[in-house]
């Protein structure tokens, strides 16, 4: 992408209306994402739908500002009442409740809000540098090599597979065969319609995301409400602890942002990991930079270090994710596959060509995730001794807000009422899911990238006149087959190995 590129794509952006949705986005995300049980995920799942109706680059600029402000504003009930707001907070809660019993709750949310920023500009940044290389690279893919992307994204379902690989592979299994239904790739025939018109498209993802991620949270946070522990938790929010100085002294800054740094990198990587996202990044840089800091042993105590490098983790995935998203067409995580639907449903395709062909749009991109980390570090430091305000909204006007949003938004993608009943339907076993927790992720990865791994495994076995050695003669699809089986086989070699060790310590 040129110059030339660049500088088209900052002039389209500057236009009221981008500023606008992208200040709404913002807004939106930060309650969102302050208000436990709801998360970045349902908050794109129900409005990508009804930016459908705005300009791309509108569109695009409210989903940005939602995606980044939720992530940072998840924080906020982890600080305030030892809730993560959102799974990639949990670290957060850690050390940010302790500091707010201290009486540092305000430096604990400024803390939130620039280092979120750090991890997010930093991420952001290396998308910016690799993604065009990478997109380069990814033109020499055929069918085989498309087809192993598409296998190595789902054999990620044991990743998120929540420590039940069976109910993953399960899980996984249900999304491929939902994949199936609609017109065959090939034949061009009807699969599974059941003689119903609608369904001769397929099962479109975003009423199935809108229903498991949206709807069928409402009605497992209804199902399993508890009201005496809601009343104390209101009590709680309405607890007068001083919140004290926002901003970190430069002496802070100057002790944490090198750690910090590193940790954005770190992060960057983990996101770039299909199935992998905020909270695993979280988890695995908290985790090691307890080991490897002078002040570990304050770590999940109240350290503002530990809090500064959780902030980082969790916004650092988002530019790695969009890097194996907008290259490779795999979800780098569960936004990011949300996304993927959205840039289908504007007529674009994410892979070599959103650098070709729509490659103007591809800077916007990257120019609004930069924005929105900008915007949100303007409103996180401005609002943060008001921000436990956010909290004080009651659970039955926020479900009854989502439903809306959920039936409008599942209706209006098509302007089809079965998109709403398959809206329903989801949303009743997405409550069925949580219950007897089977993880929803691979459903998720089986539902996005079945078409693509059916569609190109056929190709590939026309082009080799059905010789299965096709896929591994060829030497990228080679390696990305020794990819997927490392995947498969590294639990069952761990499983192995942890027990000979326990056996031995015994």
């Amino acid at each position: 992408m040129t110059a030339e590129t660049w500088l088209s794509a900052l002039q389209g952006l500057l236009q009221p209306s981008v500023i606008l949705y992208l200040f709404a986005g913002i807004a939106i995300g930060t309650f969102i994402g302050a208000l436990p049980g709801l998360s970045a995920t349902m908050g794109i799942a129900i409005m990508t739908p009804i930016t459908f109706w705005l300009d791309k680059t509108d569109g695009f600029a409210m989903l940005m500002g939602l995606w980044n402000a939720a992530i940072f504003a998840g924080g906020i009930t982890a600080i305030l009442i030892n809730t993560p707001g959102t799974p990639a907070s949990l670290t957060q809660a850690w050390d940010g409740y302790p500091l707010y019993k201290q009486g540092k709750g305000g430096l604990a949310l400024g803390i939130n809000v620039i280092f979120s920023f750090l991890g997010g500009v930093v991420s952001i940044l290396m998308l910016i540098l690799f993604a065009q290389p990478i997109a380069d690279f990814t033109i020499t893919f055929g069918a085989a090599e498309y087809f192993m992307v598409a296998l190595f994204g789902i054999s990620m379902m044991i990743g998120v597979a929540g420590g039940d690989v069976l109910k993953g592979l399960c899980m996984g299994a249900f999304g491929i065969l939902l994949s199936c239904v609609g017109i065959d790739p090939i034949l061009a025939c009807k699969r599974f319609t059941f003689d119903i018109t609608s369904l001769g498209a397929g099962i479109d993802f975003i009423p199935v995301m809108i229903g498991v991620f949206g709807l069928g949270e409402v009605f497992s946070q209804i199902y399993s409400r508890n009201r005496e522990a809601e009343a104390a938790e209101v009590e709680l929010r309405r607890t007068n602890l001083a919140l004290g100085r926002v901003l970190p002294t430069a002496k802070q800054m100057k002790a944490w942002t090198p750690r910090c740094l590193i940790v954005s990198l770190a992060a960057t990587v983990i996101g770039a990991i299909p199935a992998a996202g905020g909270d695993i990044s979280a988890i695995i840089c908290w985790g090691n930079s307890k080991k490897f800091s002078k002040e570990g042993d304050k770590y999940g105590h109240g350290s503002e270090e530990g809090l500064a490098v959780s902030s980082t983790a969790n916004n650092g995935v988002i530019g790695g994710a969009m890097i194996t998203m907008m290259t490779l067409g795999l979800p780098g995580d569960s936004v990011t596959a949300i996304l993927i639907g959205s840039l289908m449903m504007y007529g674009m395709t994410p892979g070599y060509t959103m650098f070709t062909e729509n490659a103007e749009f591809t800077c916007q991109i990257m120019i609004l995730m930069l924005l929105a980390c900008v915007a949100f570090l303007i409103v996180g430091l401005a609002t943060a001794k008001v921000s436990a305000k956010v909290l004080n909204v009651a659970q039955p006007t926020v479900w009854a807000c989502v439903s809306i949003l959920c039936v409008v938004g599942s209706y209006c993608i098509n302007n089809s009422f079965t998109d709403v009943v398959i809206m329903f339907i989801f949303a009743i076993l997405g409550v069925f899911f949580k219950v007897f927790n089977f993880p929803t992720g691979p459903l998720v990865l089986g539902l996005l990238l079945g078409g693509t791994l059916e569609s190109n495994m056929r190709r590939a076995l026309t082009l080799s006149v059905g010789d299965w050695s096709y896929f591994i003669t060829r030497p990228i699809s080679c390696v990305l087959f020794v990819a997927v089986l490392l995947t498969f086989l590294w639990p069952i070699g761990k499983a192995i190995w942890d027990k000979k060790k326990a056996a031995k310590q015994n």
